[in-house]
């Protein structure tokens, strides 16, 4: 099932997790182990999560890193559909009939 424009990770970071438990970017990115800048940059969506972040999210508020990465990659087949008509491909497989 695919989702219309799902949420970038880092918006559903903010409003499930961070804006919840009263936490500040600074006190978070301190937890995570990171950089203010770079916990700054993947809320505002200019930042993907990587599989190290979803490992530290996962340790740091619960879950599986498994679900950050989906998050992710549903985010990003979401983005890449809307460019799919630029693309020049050639198709290698005929249509069974």
């Amino acid at each position: 099932m695919r989702m219309y424009n799902p949420p970038h990770p880092g918006a559903t970071l903010l409003e499930l997790y961070i804006k919840p438990l009263g936490l500040t970017i600074t006190e978070t990115a301190e937890a995570l182990g990171v950089s203010r800048r770079t916990l700054s940059e993947l809320i505002h969506g200019h930042r993907s999560i990587s599989t190290e972040m979803a490992e530290r999210l996962a340790i740091a508020f619960g879950g599986e890193a498994i679900t950050w990465l989906k998050q992710q990659v549903l985010y990003d087949l979401w983005l890449q559909k809307k460019k799919r008509k630029k693309l020049i491909v050639q198709k290698l497989y005929k249509k069974a009939s």
